[in-house]
């Protein structure tokens, strides 16, 4: 597949909704002149709280989507999804840069001061087998400990757009507090989508104490990553003023300033005009936008 690739073809992210926009937008901020394509399975959201095997059948149907769409290459912007599929992924498509996200324990190890982590994660991420090895092993090598905290319902009210509603703070409450009263001194935003409540997650730790609190957010570093693979791959994308030609399945895209004439074409298993808005109020982008059932 990357064989025959070309640098420029476009990027290929997804996410079960729109929290993988806080991926794209670390994308679109490094890598100004790639064309994109992004997946918004909202339809099928949310995916934290459906079986590994489950996430990972949806996570090859959707990739194969974006695939047949003359993706280059593949941005799981979902941490459950990536729990649940990287290695299907990988091993589907071996020859292809795939960049999958994970909850930034790494890095919070080294921010904290007291040695306690809260990770806020969907309940799939924190469960799964290749999340709780990466703790372990972090732990073992820092002494850091993690104090892990699924939080369901959470994606499920972002989704619904307004991002600074009481059953958010609510849910944020819930979840952040006993983490804060058990010492932690650094958070981990172990989803996508909990980027966009910063607003109002800052709200609730300033009302649970005076202390200051690290947040961990890992999507510059996915950034990083897809263009040192693009990069190996000689897949980087210069700035050439030629847009990829759609194919039977794509539609013409048109520029909308990411870069020289990088383009952003959306797609949802839901409602276009959800992801039109989310383009709007999270990126400030108006991009096209497709329904899709895969």
């Amino acid at each position: 597949m990357v064989a025959t690739a070309s640098a420029s073809a476009p990027i290929g992210v997804f996410d079960s909704g729109v929290g993988g926009l806080s991926v794209l937008r670390h994308i679109r901020a490094q890598l100004p002149h790639e064309h994109l394509l992004y997946f918004a399975d909202s339809g099928f959201a949310p995916y934290g709280d459906k079986p590994e095997s489950v996430v990972a059948e949806r996570s090859l149907a959707v990739a194969g989507f974006l695939v047949a769409n003359g993706a280059k290459a593949l941005v799981v912007a979902c941490n459950t999804a990536t729990v649940a599929a990287i290695k299907v992924l990988r091993a589907h498509y071996p020859d292809m840069p795939i960049v999958g996200v994970e909850p930034g324990l790494k890095p919070a190890a080294a921010a904290t001061r007291n040695g306690k982590v809260g990770v806020l994660a969907t309940s799939v991420t924190i469960a799964g087998a290749k999340f709780l090895l990466l703790r372990d092993q972090i732990s073992a090598a820092s002494s850091a400990q993690f104090l892990l905290q699924g939080c369901p319902g959470l994606v499920d009210q972002i989704e619904l757009g307004d991002l600074g509603s009481d059953a958010i703070r609510t849910l944020l409450e819930r979840y952040v507090v006993p983490l804060i009263d058990q010492g932690a001194d650094t958070l981990v935003l172990g989803c996508t989508h909990y980027p966009f409540v910063l607003a109002t997650l800052g709200k609730v730790i300033a009302g649970a104490t005076a202390r200051e609190i690290v947040l961990i957010d890992t999507g510059d570093a996915v950034a990083r990553q897809l263009a040192r693979l693009l990069g190996s791959a000689g897949l980087l994308n210069q700035g050439s003023d030629d847009a990829p030609a759609p194919d039977s399945v794509a539609v013409a895209v048109a520029a909308i300033g990411i870069g020289a004439a990088a383009t952003l074409q959306g797609y949802t298993s839901a409602s276009g005009t959800a992801l039109s808005v989310a383009f709007a109020n999270l990126l400030g982008v108006d991009a096209p936008v497709r329904e899709v059932v895969i």
